[in-house]
């Protein structure tokens, strides 16, 4: 046999020998990869599924009020969003966001369309508009306008 041909055979086995041995260890770290990803996915619906628990047990709840339903506006904390406040409360908010400032209950009452040219009509938004800076979804300034959190 020749010798020439033998030796590029050999030094042709070594160059497999070594592409096999790193072929075989990347597919290794690839199944490392997606068993790690598995476990990801595992924990991630895991706590997708107690936030939307813990989200749910957050959600107001009717209370009474003199023998009337009335709903519990929720304090607001870091995470929480708006649609967890009743509908006329989101509207409020979405109300001052809009205005391009703090505004006063009157200016929000024009903007949802509340006759404001009584003061009864009024009132019960600045209500609403006080409860909402009580519960931290609105800051209330010095000279009683409303404006966003900061």
């Amino acid at each position: 046999m020749d010798p020439e041909l033998l030796e590029r055979i050999a030094a042709r086995r070594t160059e497999l020998d070594e592409l096999e041995e790193r072929l075989a260890k990347q597919l290794a770290e690839v199944r490392a990869e997606r068993d790690e990803l598995a476990v990801a996915e595992r924990v991630l619906e895991r706590v997708s599924e107690q936030l939307a628990d813990e989200r749910a047990s957050v959600a107001p709840s009717p209370g009474n009020v003199g023998g009337r339903a009335v709903m519990l506006i929720p304090h607001r904390t870091p995470g929480m969003e708006e649609t967890l406040l009743p509908l006329d409360y989101q509207r409020i908010l979405a109300a001052v966001r809009q205005a391009a400032g703090p505004v006063m209950a009157r200016q929000v009452g024009e903007i949802l369309g509340v006759d404001v040219t009584l003061r009864a009509k009024p009132e019960p938004l600045r209500g609403r508009l006080v409860r909402l800076v009580d519960r931290g979804w609105l800051r209330k300034l010095p000279d009683g306008r409303f404006a966003t959190r900061l």
